[in-house]
């Protein structure tokens, strides 16, 4: 069997060193052809050796020419956004990895969308900031788009094939599904009294009770804007209605969602929390392979509990439903005010309770009129909302 020539789009950070592992788990059935970076020189120089791609990107310029130096008889290194969004369309891969984080990540994934390519969707503002238009692209090219997010690759691996062959244009009710369940863990304020919300300290807010995440992913959890986003996401791959996707509050986070159908069963995807397993699930779609993750152990398991969302205490999450049936352009307002919001907080210029409303005026105040649907367009909303959100920051929090 011939290796599937994959390329990573951020092949340093957490997604690309976990889809390096599957990898190296299945020599004989993957091939890096090229890998890309920002700026970890050191890592992609180690990478560069044990992988053998047949070139790299590093989008820093500064960075590309120290890679240079260093290995300049292993491979060729490209630099910057174009080299970027050519990996991700070049012709001799088969499967595109998008990990890249925040929106420097758009531009390569819809390029490879574009070209026809078999996507490995791990960049959660794909498909918050221009989800409608990456689904309709990959319908008019033929790419085939699997979610590698835990919660969504949980949804697609419980789902009959019919669904998971016309993602963004699925009928679920005709697939006797009746309901999606996002599972969430509610983060570390679910039984926090309401009325101590708007004292949280940013130590208080990054302290995730199951994870050790980064600043700014943490406090989404705590407002659970984190699941607003997903539930977005889970929106434009599964094409939902409001009545066919559901928040549920799972505080051990061992189920990761799960497929309600309408005979009254009820799929669910369990798991450890190694996201080696949900990358081996896309990228050896229909087939199964090792992740080099252990199962779980069901003796080692506590108790399971579930909760519904409470709006008082989450609105970030109500925002984000309602904005996800609104348009793409309240979606992508939405994460862009969001991003400034929680930078602010964790500046410590606002409270925690007024992370949603910086979202809310942002919203509100959105002018859709006039919007074309595409990435030019978008950017440029993105760009003008945290312009706004900044403003309000500053006059009136």
């Amino acid at each position: 069997m011939t290796p599937r020539q994959l390329v990573i789009l951020g092949a340093t950070g957490s997604i690309g060193r976990s889809t390096l592992k599957v990898v190296a788990q299945n020599p004989q059935l993957f091939q890096i052809h090229a890998l890309t970076g920002h700026r970890n020189v050191a890592r992609m120089s180690d990478l560069i050796t044990r992988f053998k791609p047949h070139y790299v990107v590093m989008s820093d310029e500064m960075a590309a020419n120290e890679l240079r130096e260093q290995c300049a008889h292993q491979c060729e290194v490209y630099a910057g956004a174009q080299a970027l969004v050519d990996a991700s369309c070049d012709s001799q891969a088969d499967m595109v990895m998008a990990a890249i984080v925040g929106g420097a990540g758009l531009s390569p994934t819809l390029a490879a969308v574009r070209a026809g390519k078999t996507v490995l969707l791990a960049n959660k503002e794909a498909l918050v900031m221009t989800g409608l238009l990456l689904m309709q692209e990959a319908q008019k090219s033929g790419a085939q788009i699997l979610p590698v997010d835990s919660e969504h690759n949980a949804m697609f691996q419980c789902l009959p094939e019919v669904v998971q062959q016309q993602l963004g244009f699925c009928d679920l009710a005709a697939s006797g599904v009746s309901k999606l369940l996002l599972t969430g863990s509610g983060g570390p304020f679910r039984d926090y009294p309401l009325e101590s919300l708007r004292d949280v300290t940013v130590a208080q807010a990054i302290a995730h009770p199951n994870w050790s995440m980064g600043a700014k992913i943490s406090v989404d959890s705590a407002t659970m804007m984190n699941k607003g986003l997903e539930y977005i996401e889970a929106k434009r791959l599964f094409h939902t209605n409001r009545d066919q996707l559901e928040v549920i509050i799972h505080p051990q986070s061992v189920i990761h969602s799960m497929v309600q159908y309408r005979d009254g069963s009820v799929l669910a995807q369990l798991g450890e929390p190694d996201m080696a397993t949900p990358i081996a699930c896309a990228m050896a779609y229909p087939q199964r392979i090792s992740s080099g993750v252990e199962p779980l152990d069901f003796l080692a398991l506590k108790e399971l509990t579930f909760a519904a969302p409470d709006y008082q205490r989450y609105p970030c999450l109500a925002l984000a439903i309602d904005a996800c049936y609104q348009s793409q352009f309240a979606t992508t307002a939405l994460n862009a005010a969001n991003e400034i919001a929680v930078e602010a907080f964790l500046n410590q210029q606002i409270r925690f309770t007024d992370i949603a409303r910086v979202v809310e005026f942002c919203l509100t105040a959105m002018n859709e009129q006039h919007r074309s649907l595409d990435l030019e367009e978008l950017l440029a909303l993105d760009e003008q909302i945290r312009q706004d959100a900044h403003q309000f920051v500053r006059d009136r929090c």
